[in-house]
């Protein structure tokens, strides 16, 4: 029976490693292959697994952030920040907090006194 194909290729190619590498250095090339495959199948199932279970999730639909209002909730530092300056947070959005919290900042840092500052130049 003639080798004909493929198994004539597959030969020829392990003769020529053997040939160029010589047998004792086969066994590692083959171990190496082996490695790269595993990490590469390790790869791909992870990703798959994550594609998975990101098309599980239930789809999210933005909502605009304008109409959003703001539960009061402590870990929010938004929040945090607008209670620390006395400013309800009930029944707000998340822009009109940080407006607010613009506005009482800059109201308390810039106080017009009519006076010049002391060390200012004539």
């Amino acid at each position: 029976m003639a080798i004909v194909g493929y198994e004539a290729i597959i030969i020829v190619v392990i003769l020529a490693v053997i040939f160029m590498w010589g047998p004792n250095k086969v066994p590692e090339i083959a171990r190496a292959i082996g490695e790269a495959k595993r990490e590469f199948d390790k790869a791909s199932k992870e990703t798959s697994t994550l594609v998975q279970q990101a098309m599980a999730l239930p789809p999210t639909t933005p909502t605009p952030s304008s109409s959003t209002t703001v539960a009061p909730t402590s870990t929010d530092p938004l929040i945090i920040a607008a209670k620390s300056l006395g400013i309800v947070t009930e029944g707000k959005t998340k822009e009109e907090l940080a407006k607010e919290i613009v506005d009482r900042t800059t109201q308390n840092s810039v106080q017009p006194t009519g006076k010049e500052p002391s060390g200012a130049i004539s």
